[in-house]
């Protein structure tokens, strides 16, 4: 794997976050989904560095009872910032009871539809305080697809779509962050798997063949490669047609 420079490209993170609202909105207010995993927290623990703790903004979205919530909770308090919990499950369910019975949703669509609640609720409480809302992608997540559209794929600003899961954890333990935080598990949320169960491979062999265009197994290499391509279109712009006058 490459050298990274945490300290270095931390400094450079925070300052580029200083300067997004200084173009974009002066004054503003970071507004963070907090779930408890490395990504929020990093996200939020950058923000704090570059916006001071009075200027962000933790909202907690639970649906219904979540089991890790703990973990939101102690980088909440961890940085001091303010918080709102806005419990999802009765928005979720009233979306999915309203669909007519002739129109059966797919398993993605039930899937993919508690983050895209997820990102209203946020620019809900962005638009209500003077905020703009941080994406919390990576580099790892956004190369095969890993994220829901519109969902925690959206956002007004992302600090981390550049940097690895590795990259990511380094950073987080520049900033003081607890271990467990940085450390802990990817859970997706949605269906209750890891995310290296859902992917089929380890973070660790998707860094490296990001970073190095090493990868061991020819299987994996494959799959990884199909991801790639079969999800750019998350990452680009919405095709707009241009009219010839």
């Amino acid at each position: 794997m490459m050298n990274f420079d945490a300290v270095k490209i931390k400094d450079q993170c925070v300052e580029w976050i200083r300067s997004f609202f200084e173009e974009n909105g002066p004054g503003c207010n970071a507004v963070i989904g907090i779930s408890g995993g490395k990504d929020s927290s990093v996200a939020a623990a950058l923000c704090v560095e570059a916006l001071g703790k009075d200027r962000v903004i933790g909202v907690l979205m639970p649906s219904g009872v979540q089991q890790d919530i703990d973990m939101a909770y102690l980088l909440v308090d961890h940085l001091g910032i303010k918080r709102y919990e806005i419990n999802v499950k009765d928005a979720i369910d009233g979306i999915i009871s309203a669909f007519p019975k002739e129109l059966e949703l797919s398993t993605q669509t039930r899937t993919n539809i508690p983050p895209r609640i997820r990102m209203a609720t946020l620019y809900a409480v962005s638009q209500s305080c003077n905020g703009r809302v941080v994406n919390t992608c990576n580099l790892s997540e956004d190369w095969v697809g890993y994220s829901t559209r519109y969902g925690d794929a959206a956002g007004d600003f992302s600090p981390m779509c550049n940097l690895t899961v590795a990259e990511v954890k380094e950073i987080g333990r520049v900033l003081g962050l607890p271990e467990v935080l940085v450390e802990k598990v990817p859970i997706d949320g949605l269906c209750g798997k890891t995310d290296e169960d859902n992917l089929g491979f380890s973070y660790a062999v998707l860094d490296r063949y990001i970073r190095t265009g090493e990868i061991d197994d020819e299987k994996t290499k494959a799959r990884i490669d199909h991801l790639h391509e079969r999800n750019l279109f998350k990452l680009q712009l919405m095709p707009m047609f241009k009219p010839e006058f």
